[in-house]
């Protein structure tokens, strides 16, 4: 028996170094790792130690016989890799990386942001170094999108956050959560009290459709929902009309099919998880029976992975409908599916759309209909949103890409919830350069760059660094690669000594912001959230205003 990397893979490869077999696939070090939907273990060479599960921060690792019905497809997903990329297995010893010197001294770097970039980078420093680390968040909960942005039915998903809880123990890591740099503390006095500053801010806006109409009742962002619906302090008073029979989600990424998952489940089956009550409360009066999800590229280029689509086929009471003609392909994306050396998870998103559109939906189900090829022109409606009208687009080869182009030809279909799941975007941060077109802050390889020059000390891991790409395991190599180059200026003496030490911040930061919450207050919060959610059998009940959280984090 082997074992099997499954949907909820996330990436972060820790289970790499971990295979005695060197048999788990692609590693950091190939070329394909940057795209790779997920990691696959080769059945031929896994000899089931299961050391790989033990490494697995999210679960997702299986072995064979314990399969469920909704992951049993992976065992084939798994082999069919390494059909496509024979296993050429590597045992050169590991390299450790060496440690800045003793007689340097203890390195105080503060991380700005808690989410999974955040969390990488503390947890590579805190493994390779002498080192205090501070971190910051303007949330008085650490784990970012972890907590606020992963659906609550992928639990988990969520379970990487126990992984970071458990490295953050010692006290050479410090929470100041409900801090914001740049009201509470500025970006010179992080300097002055620390070796090096990470910015870990993520990607925190929404990109636009840029459309008339876009600013009628009943269009939101994706962001915004996801944000409301996972219990984020700052959407918690958001409200969604879910009147409607129909809503449409403009974009067919991995957070479109989270939303559209969460509009249609059974209100029962996400009252097992973590979902916000006012969300859940709300989902229990909702009228939609559809949601149409609208891709701007054909069934080869759809945004999602193949894995989120194959797990839309097992939801109870959901129907995934395709008409037949949304599959017709153009000559370019007909050549790439019949070339036999075509990455098998772009196959495989193919061949689950035809299934899909071979089933007949069965008229008592909810429905998730995926429309290809199409653009929105425009959202209509007088006070609020009606409908979408969009343009059918046809695939046009340029410079070697396929690129999409409206054609005349519109159609306008009714709805009256409209959220764009188009990509996010980041935001600049005070006193740091910023590259507007990217939606990032300049950098190479982690450190920031003022007219093409580093500044000394400051460095940046995670989407604000490389833009809106991959998943959360994707943070770990990423957040590897800007502290490899905070060590190295470390050690050869390009980082200012701090001329204020750790009981310095905190005196400044206590007299700045008296709600900070520390490690104590943040396990207060968890501990009351996992307590409320215990007798209701979740995993917890969120606390989801400022005021609660932090009447829960001083009991």
């Amino acid at each position: 028996m082997a074992y099997v990397i499954t949907q909820r893979c996330c990436n972060d490869a820790s289970c790499v170094p971990e295979c005695p077999v060197d048999c788990i696939r692609p590693t950091p070090e190939q070329p394909e790792f940057a795209t790779t939907e997920q990691l696959y273990i080769d059945p031929d060479t896994c000899i089931d130690c299961g050391a790989c599960v033990d490494a697995c921060p999210v679960e997702a690792i299986f072995s064979e016989e314990d399969l469920t019905a909704s992951l049993a497809r992976f065992r084939d997903i798994n082999g069919a890799y390494f059909e496509r990329h024979p296993l050429e297995s590597n045992f050169d010893p590991l390299v450790t990386p060496a440690r800045p010197p003793k007689e340097l001294g203890t390195l105080r770097v503060a991380i700005v942001g808690a989410g999974p970039a955040a969390c990488y980078a503390a947890d590579e420093l805190l493994r390779r170094a002498d080192v205090e680390v501070e971190m910051f968040d303007r949330l008085p909960t650490p784990w970012g999108l972890v907590r606020a942005g992963v659906a609550p039915d992928h639990p988990g998903t969520k379970a990487v956050s126990t992984m970071f809880d458990s490295a953050f123990r010692r006290d050479t890591l410090q929470y100041h959560l409900n801090v914001e740099v740049g009201e509470h503390i500025s970006h010179e006095e992080l300097l002055a009290h620390h070796h090096a500053v990470i910015y870990a801010v993520g990607a925190s806006t929404d990109r636009r459709l840029g459309v008339p109409g876009e600013e009628l009742a009943g269009s939101h962002s994706a962001t915004e929902f996801v944000a409301w619906y996972n219990g984020h302090p700052d959407f918690a008073e958001r409200g969604f009309d879910l009147s409607g029979e129909r809503a449409v989600i403009v974009g067919n990424g991995n957070v479109a099919l989270d939303v559209a998952r969460v509009l249609t489940l059974d209100p029962d089956e996400l009252a097992k998880t973590d979902i916000a009550d006012h969300a859940l409360d709300a989902l229990r009066q909702s009228s939609i029976r559809e949601v149409v999800v609208l891709g701007r590229r054909g069934p080869l280029q759809a945004a999602y992975t193949s894995s989120e689509f194959l797990a839309l086929g097992y939801l109870k009471g959901v129907d995934v409908v395709i008409d037949p003609a949304e599959l017709e392909l153009d000559p370019e994306s007909r050549a790439l599916l019949d070339d036999p050396d075509i990455e098998p998870s772009l196959r495989l998103k193919y061949e689950l759309a035809q299934e899909y559109a071979a089933k007949t939906p069965n008229p008592a189900h909810k429905r998730i209909v995926f429309r290809y090829l199409t653009s929105p022109t425009a959202l209509t409606g007088a006070d609020r949103v009606e409908g979408v009208e969009f343009a059918h687009n046809e695939l046009i080869a340029e410079d070697g890409l396929l690129v999409a182009r409206a054609t005349d030809r519109t159609e306008t279909i009714p709805a009256t919830l409209v959220l764009r799941s188009i990509g996010y975007r980041g935001q600049p941060v005070p006193d740091l350069p910023f590259d507007e077109r990217a939606g990032i802050i300049p950098n190479a390889g982690g450190r920031v760059l003022a007219e093409g020059d580093p500044i000394p000390g400051v460095y940046v891991a995670g989407w604000i660094k490389r833009g809106p790409r991959g998943v959360i395991g994707s943070n770990r190599v990423d957040a590897a690669e800007t502290v490899d180059h905070l060590l190295v200026d470390f050690t050869s003496g390009k980082l200012t000594a701090p001329t204020a030490d750790r009981v310095a911040l905190k005196t400044l930061l206590s007299q700045r912001q008296p709600d900070l919450v520390d490690r104590e207050g943040w396990k207060a919060i968890d501990a009351a959230e996992r307590t409320a959610g215990r007798s209701g059998g979740r995993p917890r009940v969120k606390f989801t205003s400022r005021e609660d959280l932090l009447k829960a984090s001083r009991p």
